[in-house]
């Protein structure tokens, strides 16, 4: 039996994950020029994908959280090792426990203790340069898990898992995240003023005066008390491992995001150094642990700049929205990451300190930690604008989700 021809002929057509595929270009400014302008994920060009956290769900360590955002996948896990300071590069902590006390003032040896608000911010510049010269921070970030075709896994250390370790630990000492006062221990010495044997008296003779001659073991009280004092004696360094389970976008603020839950969820047990055994000793018990005091929350966001002119999408696609052809794309996933060649980080967190760069968002006070700008040179002063103000919206959402767990 002979097939009749069609009248008309069948038009062609293709899915949107061909056309996704064959012009991602064009596909993409489609999307954000039609009236809608929203991106093919359905996102308007300032959301961020969703987002959850989940902590303490490794058991084996001191510290750990899960967060995905959108199909970026990163597990985070904190281990404290005990550092010597016999151990320690150029350490001596008889001038060391001197330097401290001119440092916070006083007699004081802990920067929580410091009231005065120059001197703390002083004394925490100090303590991030000290913590940087022990190395008492070590993220590594691992990609080779088969998070996405380019990283297969059991290979080794890959250059862009090397670069983000090294800018991990870059925003660690530049943000003072943490304090010296919960990684230094401290040895105790007991009070033996009370408990010294007083020295020999001489003995009462009607005969006259004879002389006495004390042992040199006896000493005054103030003697003794001057000796006696608080000594540093180890520190704990904090490793950081952070394991990129899928990957779909810049890894950067998901990372930076999971080790700030880990570090938040972090218990250190209560350490003292034991004069008798001359090792560190730490309490089985957890009710002892003891949370990190952070110093506010830092949060980065990516943003890329999508210039359908310079891709000559343009041409392709019909104009729409008033004829822009350029659009700042908040927490790019990875489809987006590649159709922009330009993409910026920025870190920002709360009221800022003195001498840092403020931006005023939302009636409130932005500082801006670090701004790290890859490829491209469209972005300029207005786009600089609307990042910083995206940043700031987006990063009280995202400081909300980390303190809520």
């Amino acid at each position: 039996m002979a097939i009749q021809p069609s009248s008309q002929p069948q038009p062609l057509s293709f899915p949107p994950s061909h056309f996704a595929k064959l012009a991602p270009r064009s596909y993409l400014h489609a999307h954000l020029s039609s009236s809608s302008g929203r991106r093919p994920s359905g996102r308007l060009p300032s959301e961020s994908r969703k987002t959850s956290i989940n902590t303490g769900s490794l058991t084996h360590c001191h510290g750990s959280a899960v967060v995905r955002n959108g199909d970026t996948a990163v597990v985070c896990g904190v281990r404290g090792e005990i550092l010597s300071t016999s151990d320690a590069v150029d350490y001596t902590p008889a001038v060391k426990l001197d330097e401290l006390r001119q440092r916070y003032g006083g007699e004081l040896t802990r920067l929580d203790e410091v009231s005065d608000p120059d001197r703390q911010r002083k004394a925490r510049t100090e303590d991030a340069e000290e913590m940087a010269s022990l190395n008492l921070l070590v993220p590594n970030v691992e990609l080779s898990t088969g998070c996405s075709p380019s990283y297969l896994p059991g290979g080794p250390p890959s250059t862009e898992a090397q670069s983000l370790s090294h800018r991990l630990l870059t925003l660690l000492h530049t943000s003072e995240l943490l304090s010296m006062d919960d990684l230094r221990i401290w040895f105790h010495p007991p009070s033996i003023s009370s408990s010294a044997a007083p020295p020999p008296e001489a003995p009462q003779e009607e005969s006259t005066s004879m002389s006495l001659d004390i042992p040199d073991s006896y000493t005054r009280d103030e003697d003794i008390s001057e000796q006696q004092q608080p000594e540093v004696k180890a520190f704990w360094t904090l490793h950081v491992t952070l394991l990129v389970l899928s990957l779909s976008g810049p890894p950067f603020p998901t990372l930076w995001s999971a080790l700030l839950a880990a570090v938040r969820n972090t218990r250190l047990p209560k350490a003292w150094w034991d004069a008798d055994r001359e090792a560190v000793i730490c309490s089985p018990l957890t009710s002892e642990c003891r949370p990190l005091k952070l110093n506010d929350l830092p949060i980065a966001m990516s943003f890329g700049v999508f210039d359908a002119d310079k891709h000559g999408a343009a041409q392709l696609t019909s104009q729409r929205n008033g004829g822009e052809k350029k659009w700042i794309l908040a927490d790019m996933d990875g489809f987006e990451a590649s159709c922009c060649e330009e993409e910026v980080t920025i870190v920002v967190k709360g009221e800022g300190l003195v001498g840092a760069v403020n931006w005023d968002v939302g009636g409130g006070k932005l500082e801006i930690l670090r701004i790290e700008k890859a490829g491209g040179g469209t972005i300029g002063g207005r786009e600089m604008r609307d990042v910083v103000r995206m940043a700031g919206e987006l990063g009280r959402d995202w400081r909300g989700i980390i303190e809520s767990n």
